[in-house]
């Protein structure tokens, strides 16, 4: 085969600077391929109940979800970093319920621990809940709040879901599974395949593979050292901080004032808050998460923003005339299209009529300045 002189100096090039750079750290080097001697080989367990690693399919299962676990090294680094921001909460509450530790890890496997998380079946947030399982344990899920993005609301129906499943099915190992697949699910194929042992069970794919990434999660996050993997305290995200305050929307409120109230960006607020979809508050009675060390008078600030705002209501509605558009009305009062539509919740098409009401905001509104 003949190779062209600038393709074989460029060949010869790239493989001088790979020998070079396994030459100077062949510990880096190595890290490109997975070391086989780590994969935990006996004695491991789930929720105190044994992984029988001696049945031959078992091991197979669980070696490739270690091993594919371990290799995302990037997502591993996150995993930890986030782990004490979190995971803290979890272990007091599954404690509190006498529930086991290894449980946390759920959290971990469905969402690496991100509020926003969704699947293609619809399932949200750090316990990836689909919406009617999550109504069911309690969580608001509407146009206005999706608490399956909170936290603390999501955690406290996760854990009274599994408590449930495993009274129901006498096994974590089964009540961790069922909460992939679904109880009914799985007790169908219990009935029908006559065996209760989850290793045993011929499953969806994806929940064969479900207790095996959870158990690789644990013991990769228990003792990353060992795995490869070692953080600096510093790296450690920090927890949880914040305060919360009760407030009153006697109508629909812009989040914005909250964030004026507690001297902090609407971005803050919104990441405090994640359950809070759009940009307002719903009218009723609400409990917020703030930034610590808030302005003392954050409660006054607050009402005199509400009562600013409200004031100024009915200056803000316009009234859209024949032959009005969004875009018409947008450079009439110099306001961008989509804040129209976000202050209307307008419909994809930003279509309006005449005779509909419009609410158009010109002012920043700020406490003591009127």
């Amino acid at each position: 085969m003949y190779i062209s002189c600038k393709k074989l100096i460029l060949i010869l090039y790239v493989f001088f600077i790979s020998a070079t750079a396994c030459a100077a750290s062949s510990e880096q080097c190595s890290s490109f391929y997975p070391n086989f001697s780590i994969i935990p080989s006996e004695n491991i367990t789930f929720c105190g109940e044994t992984v029988p690693l001696a049945i031959q399919d078992v091991k197979e299962r669980f070696e490739k979800e270690f091993l594919l676990s371990s290799w995302d090294k990037a997502q591993v680094v996150l995993w930890l970093k986030r782990s004490r921001k979190y995971l803290p909460y979890i272990e007091k509450i599954l404690k509190d319920n006498s529930m086991p530790d290894d449980l946390k890890y759920i959290a971990v496997a469905e969402s690496a621990l991100r509020p926003h998380a969704a699947s293609n079946k619809s399932a949200v947030g750090y316990w990836q809940f689909i919406n009617s399982t999550g109504q069911n344990y309690g969580l608001i899920i509407n146009e206005n709040k999706d608490e399956r993005r909170n936290f603390f609301s999501s955690t406290q129906a996760a854990v009274a879901y599994l408590k449930e499943l495993n009274g129901m099915l006498g096994s974590w190992t089964l009540a961790t599974a069922a909460y992939n697949m679904g109880e009914e699910r799985l007790l169908a194929e219990i009935y029908e395949q006559e065996t209760g042992d989850y290793y045993r069970l011929y499953l969806p794919e994806e929940t064969q593979r479900y207790i095996f990434r959870i158990i690789s999660i644990k013991l990769i996050m228990q003792n990353p050292e060992k795995y490869g993997f070692k953080l600096e305290e510093k790296e450690y995200y920090p927890r949880l901080s914040f305060d919360t305050v009760n407030i009153e929307c006697p109508d629909k409120i812009p989040l914005m004032l909250i964030a004026k109230a507690a001297n902090t960006t609407f971005k803050e607020i919104k990441d405090l808050n994640p359950e809070i979809r759009g940009h307002f508050l719903a009218k009723g009675c609400h409990i917020i998460s703030i930034p610590k060390n808030n302005p003392e008078d954050f409660k006054s600030r607050y009402e005199q923003l509400v009562e600013i705002f409200l004031s100024g209501l009915s200056e803000n509605v316009y009234i859209v005339k024949k032959g009005d558009t969004v875009f018409s009305i947008a450079r009439m009062f110099d306001v961008p299209v989509l804040s129209i539509s976000i202050w209307n919740v307008l419909d994809n098409k930003l279509s309006v009529k005449q005779g509909d009401r419009l609410l158009i905001y010109q002012k920043k509104i700020k406490p003591d300045e009127q």
